[in-house]
């Protein structure tokens, strides 16, 4: 979809009424911008403040260098800059899930922004499904545009150099929580993170629409790059106002994931953030998103739990928290992060109900009508019995319908839906702008 040719904006890019930004905007210094420069002592203290008020800072003094910073900016903007029938050359899908995008979405509504996803270890290895009892594995790869030619290059040589820069802060952000340095270096020998570049193009329904809904990132840490347009907001936690991250020439943002929210047992938490556009100005910006290792557990580190401050998180597997959050832009499901330990989870009320009417069709035909009248007005709503389709062919298709279903999805895109054919399959359907 061209951004710059949307003369009014498509209902999917609409945020709901309490959602849409404020025009009134807050003006602050709070978000710490932390030297790294400067002595290690003094820098976990400053970490551990910034980490346990906001879960998110700004790093300078970093060394990451800004030549490659200068250059993977300039190439990103050369590749947004394409056509959009060249950028497509390497558009994502189901089976392979890097490359170009722009259809993201936060929360059930789109993100008005294009992307390009690459890994940080290619190949990585990850989850075949988000199933329990499934052990398999999937490979995915990168895939890279032929132009501009220099692309490939200068991520892989930006991945490599800021992966330094997570460690980094992994090892800090340890040391602040009182544990050893590399306490957590383990989790991440197969690590599946990734980076992301974001152009965030002028929007004219700034009002409307968001870049990014808001959301919290799912990993350890992500190690943010970002240009001087602005645009980034984080909720403070003490009254949940929206604060803008200044931009710093030459930092970089980061922020705590939900991994280190459960490894910590909520002394330090994943903050909410958000990226509101701008109507003038389009904005580009670069995560890495630290992710451990497929096969690692995740559970509040056990130096942290005591009688005082039991395990707020039941363990679970790190690869299928992630499959689970990634496997649909849209839909809904809570973070297995997030589940309470059973002595802590609200209990679900339930009706039992059989006042749905069950109407049996071979009685007399006016006293089917009366309980058919009846039923409608009442809700609208019934169930039939001795209707006359036969129960071999309604076995059959629910039969065939399963094995149709459990195709490899690449199977069942050949027969997908498009704009010309409106029949067939289809795994994106909406209702009151949610989907399915």
């Amino acid at each position: 979809m061209e951004f710059s040719t949307m003369a009014e904006i498509d209902p999917a890019f609409i945020q709901a009424p309490e959602y849409r930004p404020k025009p009134k905007v807050i003006e602050t210094d709070e978000i710490p911008v932390i030297d790294l420069s400067k002595d290690t002592k003094e820098v976990v203290l400053e970490i551990g403040e910034a980490c346990k008020t906001w879960g998110f800072f700004q790093v300078i003094n970093h060394g990451v260098p800004l030549e490659l910073l200068s250059r993977i900016k300039k190439t990103s903007k050369e590749f947004f800059d394409l056509p959009m029938e060249e950028k497509k050359l390497a558009k994502r899908d189901e089976v392979n899930p890097l490359g170009y995008h722009d259809s993201e979405h936060t929360k059930n509504v789109r993100d008005w922004k294009e992307v390009f996803d690459f890994l940080a270890k290619d190949p990585t290895f990850v989850p075949a499904s988000h199933e329990p009892d499934d052990t398999q594995l999937r490979t995915i790869r990168n895939q890279w545009p032929a132009h501009p030619p220099e692309f490939r290059d200068v991520c892989e040589e930006y991945a490599g150099e800021v992966e330094k820069l997570a460690y980094k802060m992994l090892e800090l952000i340890s040391l602040s929580l009182g544990l050893s340095g590399d306490r957590l270096h383990s989790c991440f020998k197969d690590q599946i993170s990734f980076l992301r570049v974001n152009r965030y193009p002028a929007c004219p329904f700034p009002e409307l629409a968001l870049g990014v809904g808001r959301h919290k990132d799912g990993g350890a840490l992500t190690v943010l790059a970002q240009d001087e347009v602005g645009g980034l907001e984080v909720r403070r936690k003490s009254d949940g106002a929206w604060i803008p991250v200044k931009p710093v020439p030459d930092a970089f943002i980061i922020n705590l994931g939900d991994a280190t929210q459960v490894w910590s047992n909520d002394r330090y938490e994943s903050p909410e953030h958000r990226v509101v556009v701008n109507s003038e100005k389009e904005r580009f910006s670069i995560p890495f998103f630290f992710f451990p290792a497929h096969y690692v557990m995740l559970k509040p580190l056990e130096e942290l739990v005591n009688e005082q401050n039991p395990a707020r998180y039941r363990e679970f597997n790190w690869g299928k928290f992630f499959v689970s959050r990634n496997r649909s832009d849209y839909k809904k499901q809570i973070d297995l992060a997030f589940i309470q330990a059973p002595e802590y989870r609200s209990k679900p009320k339930v009706i039992e109900t059989d006042e749905i009417p069950v109407i049996d069709l071979s009685n007399d035909t006016k006293e089917v009508v009366m309980e058919i009248g009846e039923a409608c007005k009442t809700w609208g709503f019934f169930q039939v019995i001795n209707h006359g389709v036969p129960l071999e062919l309604l076995s059959r298709i629910k039969k065939t319908s399963k094995e149709f279903f459990d195709l490899p999805m690449e199977e069942k895109k050949l027969a997908k839906i498009d704009e010309v054919i409106p029949m067939g399959y289809y795994d994106s359907e909406h209702t009151k702008n949610v989907r399915d």
